[in-house]
């Protein structure tokens, strides 16, 4: 692990905000003033992972987060102080986007100490998919996972190494747990009701399926766990204050799109979309009267939007009542303002980097994880 400074990141930044033309050690503290005032925030470069997914903090006064690495590690990270590795992680089909992927606290966790946690599993010839577990995490001497007991399983497993989504949110009040549930790149099983592949699934926090969800009458275990279809790539979930459900989902050439998430609604993919298939072939765009719920914001160029969240602390007011998520392709932090179930673009602001997770911090700050290896651990608090 390696600690890294401010100063550098805050000059390159600089750059970027002000198009300044070069940044020394001279003038690193008069262009960091400048930045900070052009973009409203501070950037502390924390720490380094490889691969690094998903985050979430634990309760507390100290600021400490549970991270995970798509090759299998589990991490407790703390605020000045170290990171470890936590035993027990489970073993995840590591290659291509799979391997160990979300991590969210149990709404007891203060009680109950458990973790859920979503991964690649491997399968009979050649397959895979995703799954989701929960286990109780022992902080009492050895950091380790107790009783991994899996609850959710991705149906059917299929073959390729794309597209598992397996993002976690619970309900406000801690009652129903939903799952992102990506179409393994397969394009007809979002609109497949004998599978969970492109949907999003609401369950129990225990696995067990809420006899009201909308198909349960249906007879059939699969479709009883399907809450909305007809989704791609999902790869942020979350909640805001009024208590609605958003998912961001990656479209195929371009269209990523964020969804307000309704009980039984049909976001019609891959019948229709913002975007097009990536050999070129069109795909007809959302319109009024086609029968699908239509995006509440879309990108084209793509984004390639990854972690969600929506912000509700006191550091960045300003930002209360808005959708943070990051850019992959797009290298970007992005701001959405929530106006009732509508969607408003606010902010995009260049990161020089993959973003793969946004989260808030206890005391407000936002922090942000980025892809791939050496992945730079990022807080971000508001400029003096």
């Amino acid at each position: 692990m390696i600690k890294l400074s401010k100063t550098g990141l805050i000059c390159s930044l600089s750059i970027l905000a002000l198009a300044t033309t070069g940044c020394s050690n001279g003038n690193a503290n008069a262009s960091s003033e400048a930045a900070n005032a052009a973009i409203g925030f501070n950037i502390e470069d924390i720490a380094d992972f490889n691969e690094p997914w998903a985050m979430t903090f634990l309760p507390g006064d100290a600021v400490k987060a549970l991270i995970t690495e798509k090759s299998g590690k589990l991490f407790l990270f703390e605020e000045g102080g170290e990171v470890a590795e936590i035993a027990g992680a489970p073993k995840v089909d590591y290659g291509g986007q799979g391997g160990l992927g979300d991590v969210v606290l149990s709404p007891n966790f203060a009680n109950d100490s458990m973790v859920y946690l979503s991964w690649a599993e491997s399968g009979a010839n050649d397959t895979r998919g995703a799954v989701v577990g929960m286990a109780k995490l022992n902080m009492d001497g050895e950091l380790k996972l107790e009783d991994m007991k899996v609850i959710w399983t991705q149906f059917p497993k299929v073959t390729g190494r794309g597209h598992y989504s397996h993002r976690i949110a619970f309900s406000p009040d801690g009652k129903y747990l939903f799952i992102g549930s990506g179409e393994r790149q397969k394009f007809d099983p979002s609109q497949d009701m004998d599978s969970n592949m492109g949907k999003i699934v609401r369950l129990y926090p225990d696995g067990s399926i809420p006899k009201d969800n909308p198909f349960y009458t249906e007879g059939n275990e699969v479709r009883s766990q399907i809450w909305s279809l007809g989704h791609r790539n999902i790869l942020g979930l979350a909640f805001d204050a009024d208590g609605q459900l958003w998912n961001q989902e990656m479209g195929p050439a371009h269209g990523d799109e964020v969804n307000l998430v309704k009980a039984k609604a049909n976001y019609g993919y891959p019948i229709v979309s913002n975007g097009n298939h990536y050999n070129g072939d069109d795909i007809p765009d959302h319109s009024e009267g086609d029968g699908f719920e239509a995006p509440k914001v879309f990108w084209n160029p793509t984004l390639a939007p990854s972690g969600l969240i929506a912000y509700t602390g006191e550091m960045f007011p300003e930002w209360q009542g808005s959708l943070m998520l990051g850019g992959l392709a797009g290298q970007a932090l992005v701001r959405l303002k929530i106006d009732g179930e509508n969607l408003t673009k606010a902010d995009e602001w260049p990161m020089e980097a993959r973003i793969r997770e946004v989260e808030q911090g206890p005391d407000g700050a936002l922090w942000i994880l980025e892809d791939g290896k050496g992945g730079k651990l990022r807080k971000l608090t508001p400029a003096e």
